[in-house]
């Protein structure tokens, strides 16, 4: 088994150099990635302050999350075409630590080339070498093509639970609740 630092090899996945621990020479790469997913989501992309946030806690020791990137190799170097922010959670009834992949995404010019699912089998090895029975995740309710692919990994929706999230004044104001 791979400890969870270790990059899966090239002849592992045909045509990565590497699913591996970002450095802060993929900072740039990142970046664009989120764009990229800012858009396909038709979502604002992080300001130039968040994208700060983004690198530093990526980069922090300890780190704030975990970034992975998947790689394409090519005269000498590496392109990063892809990404996965994980984070651990905790479950009280499992009574252990869990995996939550907060993004996963691939440029849509490398989709179909394995990229994701090279990303997902090494989040899947790490939550086995770190005990974790499972890994979690959201995916937008029209993002088809997406669910599809997770389900033929084997992921279920979980369709009983209902995701709810509290933000600016509510979130202020409960918080100034005495």
């Amino acid at each position: 088994m791979r400890s969870s630092g270790m990059p899966i090899p090239p002849a592992a996945l045909p045509g990565l150099a590497a699913v591996r621990r970002a450095v802060p020479a993929d900072a740039g790469a990142y970046l664009a990635l989120v764009q990229a997913l800012a858009d396909f989501e038709k979502l604002p992309a992080p300001d130039a302050a968040a994208r700060e946030r983004l690198i530093a806690d990526a980069f922090a020791d300890p780190p704030r999350y975990e970034l992975w990137v998947a790689a394409l190799a090519g005269e000498g170097s590496e392109r990063v075409v892809a990404y996965a922010v994980t984070f651990t959670t905790y479950s009280t009834f499992l009574a252990r630590p869990t995996l939550y992949l907060e993004d996963l995404f691939v440029f849509p010019e490398h989709r179909g080339d394995g990229h994701g699912k090279a990303l997902l089998v090494r989040l899947a090895q790490i939550c086995v070498e770190r005990g974790c029975p499972r890994l979690d995740w959201a995916v937008l309710d029209w993002n088809e093509p997406s669910i599809q692919f997770y389900r033929s990994l084997g992921a279920q929706p979980m369709d009983e639970w209902t995701t709810f999230r509290l933000t600016g004044e509510a979130l202020r104001a409960l918080g100034a609740s005495d």
